[in-house]
This record gives structure tokens, sequence and C-alpha cells, in this order.
């Protein structure tokens, strides 16, 4: 199941001239039998709100005063999210004739035409409030605070990720509440702004149309809706100039290539786009190849094993990613605590939704050809597996045939795939038989019967950064260094990072850089040693042009170097006092 809890505003969704009838409550009752669960985001003023909806106690919390207050009817306790009003504040209005007031925790409401009285109140004071509007009402509350803040405070709550809610809503006060969920969307009554926000527009008003969402839910959890929802796609490369995308859910993916071939790069950047999109992963890391990401949390290492029960208790944080590193275990150790760690995972997947993605690097050592499943350790369906492994055959048949999206690294990729295809007992497609370029891969979405896709990847940041560490200031063997010898090799100056290049380049005779120079040497070693074809590129235009002096050629290519190279690896620290 993806979708966890229903979010719904109150006035205009589920609630009709103020009531919720007795058809939406039984709706909201078959939601959750189906094992999903409800939250109410209003505007409403908690007391008025008691008074008006004697069901409130079917909701796990209530975000009231339009994200100014949680609540939770299990318990009534209350939880106050912003600021009380100033007194102050609300004396000033009522001595300007603003009337009605009301004033709640956070929050306070009048009404139009008084907007105009209240920004100038909020500004005369000084202070920092903000109004929202809400179908004629005028709402103050402390900046930053709305209904999309006071549902994410429910679900830290809940240990629920946004990414496995969906929100519904008709009202100005309504856009903040279904952009911050996976999916949103209006009643058949919404305002046309919000339907526009919306994900989904239902074809029924009020409380009819959250039963037509309830109804969808359970059925299918959204399946069709999601396909064609774009903004939470994970961006991986593009092909022919288009954009790329991986859909966020609903697959699974085997990254497959000889070794060295950048398979681990391709997982940093799927890795990169679901962080970029707040989604939560898990990633087992066999050989530290993913000890430079930033971002997750990180579990073992060269020096020690990694706890299941540490890594599980920041996977209930959904805003917590996790890397577990097994470079610390013997390799006979590794299968043991995988298969540890993998029941847990999916357990509080099972209830929550999350972690989003698995991810198994070197799977073929834990889900080996010769692998069993072990009895109701996985479902009979995976979702959200990401495999990397050299070989295809060396995976179990049954991990196989459940791989939907195939994406094959390195020059022999054409190869690598038909291997997939005759392990997986699958029609081999027809590919050019051409060996991919640098930087690109072959993806091959099987369910769409679509013939497989040569996809030049977006470069990983992560990748950059190591990059730029290594070959800036490491030590590259010899036979990938650079040397200064001259037209008539006098001299065997080697080069075995950019800087020394750079340092080196700076000293010797004009005779000796012209002549690697016009030879197409500098940009030569950037494509092949360096392995940066942007670097590599910029130097060749230096190379190229004959009418710099070789005091301007050295400065040019210096600055190449430099623009990706000796940035620092992480910002600077802020200046104590400033902003």
């Amino acid at each position: 199941m993806r979708f966890h809890v229903l979010a719904t505003d109150y006035d205009g969704t589920i609630a009709h001239h103020g009531q919720v009838d007795e058809r939406t409550v039984a709706s909201l009752k078959r939601l959750l039998a189906s094992g999903r669960r409800l939250v109410l985001v209003t505007g409403r003023e908690l007391p008025e709100l008691l008074t008006v909806l004697p069901e409130i106690d079917l909701f796990e919390w209530v975000v009231a005063e339009n994200g100014g207050l949680l609540y939770r009817p299990a318990t009534r306790e209350e939880i106050p999210l912003g600021e009380a009003p100033p007194s102050r504040f609300v004396e000033v209005l009522t001595a300007r004739g603003v009337g009605p007031i009301s004033v709640g925790r956070s929050i306070v409401a009048t009404w139009e035409p008084h907007e105009t009285t209240v920004l100038e109140t909020i500004r005369d004071l000084g202070l920092e409030l903000q109004v929202i509007f809400n179908k004629g009402a005028v709402m103050i509350l402390p900046a930053g605070v709305n209904k999309a803040s006071g549902l994410r405070a429910a679900l830290d709550q809940m240990g629920i990720s946004p990414h496995n809610v969906v929100g519904v809503g008709d009202a100005e006060n309504d856009h903040a509440l279904l952009r911050g969920c996976e999916i949103g969307a209006a009643v058949e009554n919404a305002l046309p702004s919000v339907k526009k926000t919306a994900d989904i527009v239902l074809t029924l008003d009020h409380g009819a149309g959250v039963s037509e969402l309830i109804d969808r839910m359970v059925a299918t959890d959204l399946a069709a809706e999601s396909r064609a929802i774009e903004r939470h796609q994970l961006p991986l490369g593009e092909t022919g100039g288009e954009p790329v995308p991986l859909s966020p859910y609903g697959h699974n993916i085997l990254i497959c290539g000889p070794s060295a071939s950048g398979k681990s790069t391709v997982a940093t950047r799927i890795v990169e786009s679901l962080l970029e999109k707040g989604y939560q992963f898990c990633l087992v890391d066999p050989e530290g190849d993913y000890s430079n990401v930033e971002g997750p949390m990180h579990f073992g290492g060269p020096d020690a094993s990694p706890v299941p029960s540490e890594v599980i208790a920041a996977l209930e944080r959904p805003q917590s990613s996790a890397v577990v590193t097994l470079t610390g275990m013997s390799i006979a150790d590794r299968p043991p605590l995988f298969t540890s760690l993998l029941s847990p995972i999916l357990d509080l997947r099972g209830r929550t939704g999350h972690p989003h993605w698995l991810f198994l690097d070197e799977a073929h050592h834990l889900m080996p050809a010769d692998w069993k499943r072990p009895e109701g350790l996985l479902p009979e369906r995976l979702v959200n597996f990401l495999l990397i492994t050299v070989h295809p055959e060396l995976l179990a048949p049954s991990v196989l045939k459940q791989v939907d999206t195939f994406i094959a690294v390195g020059p022999t990729a054409a190869e690598t795939l038909k291997q997939f295809a005759d392990a997986a007992k699958l029609d081999p497609p027809s590919t050019d038989g051409a060996a991919v370029s640098q930087g690109e891969v072959l993806l091959w979405d099987i369910r769409s019967k679509a013939a497989p896709r040569r996809v030049k990847v977006t470069p990983a940041k992560t990748e950059r950064r190591r990059h730029r560490r290594k070959y800036a200031e490491g030590d590259l063997p010899e036979d990938r260094s650079f040397y200064f010898t001259g037209p008539e090799k006098k001299m065997r100056l080697r080069a075995q990072n950019l800087m020394l290049f750079n340092q080196l380049g700076e000293g010797v005779d004009d005779e000796t850089w012209s002549y690697h120079l016009k030879r197409g040497e500098y940009s030569q070693w950037c494509r092949t040693a360096i392995k940066d074809e942007n670097l590599a590129d910029a130097v060749a235009a230096v190379e190229q042009d004959e009418g710099l002096s070789p005091q301007e050629s050295r400065k040019q290519v210096r600055a190449a170097i430099e623009a990706d190279y000796t940035v620092p690896a992480s910002p600077p620290l802020p200046v104590p006092g400033a902003g």
C-alpha cells in the first residue's frame, strides 16, 4: 500500500453547510477499515469544531486554526504550533473597528472587508504575521504557519512521510495542503484556482467527492492517478535533449555492468534524485562505494559493523535515509545481517509506506543464483527495490523475474542487456548493437514493450565532488599521469594530479608547453585519464586557438581546471552574527 493517510479539509470538503452527512461518515469509516488513517486539517478553532463534529474521534490527529494547533482526539492532547497572538494587536484591531474578531491559541480571525485594516495594523505594530484568506474569512497567523506546516507536525507524530499522504480541499487556504501531499485532490465545488493546484479534480462535490476519492484509494491505491503525475518523478538523464525520469513508485530496477563501468555512479544519481524529492531510502553497501553520499545517515564502515536496531530506529523517522556499509564484515557474515535488516524494514514499510526504496549493491552476494526466499521474509511482489550487480545471471531467478526496469552500464551494455533477458527468460529486445558512449546507459522499460533507450545520465553531484578531490589532489598511477617531456624528450616531469599539472605547466618553458599544447595532449589526458569530457572540451578549445600566446593559453587552461577542481568541497562556515 502506497497511501496510508487521507488529510481532509472540513468546511466545503467533508462538510456541507457546516455538517458532515451520514454517507460521508460511512466512507471515512470504510477508509479506516482498509488500514489507512485520517487527519483533519481545518481553519476552524477547536472549541467550535468539537460542537459541530461529533465524529471527531475518527481522526487520529486534527490540525486546527489553519495549522496553528494540533489536537489528538484519542487523548484530548493539544499542541500549539505557533505563538499566541499579541494582545496589543487584538486591542488595536478592535479600536479600529474590526469585528467580529475571534482569537484562538495561535490564530486571530475576522472577515472581509477588514483585510486592509488588518494589514495596516500589522505594519504599524511591526509584527511578523501573515494573512490567509478563506472564502471571505481573514485569518492572521504567525509567519510560516499554514495547513501544510500543521500537517507536517501531525505526520511527524505519526511517523508518516508526506509522500504517503493524499490531501483534499476546496478553498484558498488549501493550496499549501494540496501541494504538501503526494497527491492533492479538489472536490468538484472547489475554487478554480484550487482545481488548478490539485493533481486530481473529483467529479462530485463536498462529502460525495471525498467518498469518490476514498473509493479510488481503497480500490486501486490511486495507481492510475499516480502514473499521470509528473511533479514527483526522479530525474535521471536525457535522450535527444528530452528529459528521462524514473517513476518514484511501483517498479523494481536492476543496474548491471562490468566492474568499474559506472554502476555506482548511476545509482548515486538516483540516490540524489530521491534526496532532492524527499523520498526515504535504505542502501545496503557491501563495498563502501557510497560513503561520500551526503544527506543520509551512515551506519557501519571499515572498522565497525552496522547495528540493525540503530538502522531501523533511524528509518522510523521518514526524514532520515540510511546507508548501511558492510566493509567491516566478512563476506560470509553479510547475508545474515541483510536478512536481519530486511524483515523489520519491510514491516516498517507495511505500517507506514517507508522507506520508499531499498537499494542492494553487490546484490548477487545477498541474493545469489541459488538463493531461496526464506519463508515469510519477502512478499510475493517486490516494490521499489533497486539492485546492482556485475552479471544478471548471478542473481536469484525469483528476483530477476520481478525486475521491470533494467539499466545496462559500460561499453558492453548491449551484451549485458541480452544476458539479462536470457537469465530472466524474456525475449531479448533489439538494440543497435553499438557501444554506449561515456556517461550513457541502455535503459529498458520492460513493461512498456518499447525498445531500450540510450540515456545520457546526469552526472551525480557526489561523484563530481569525489572526482574533484581525487584528481585535484590525489595520486594517479604512473600510466595515468601526465609527463612534460618537451620536443626533444630532455625532461620527464610527472604530474599525478591536476594541481601539480598546473604548477608544472607554469614552470616549464614556452617551447615545452606549446609542444604538448599543439599536439592536443592536454585535452587527451583530461579525456582519458581524468575522464572529464567537459574539461577536455574546454581545454581542446584552447589548444585549437592558434592566436593565443603561450602565456594566454596557460592562463586559460589553468582557469578551465580551477573552475571545477579547486572550489571548496563544502561551503564556508557562516560569519557569526551575519543575517
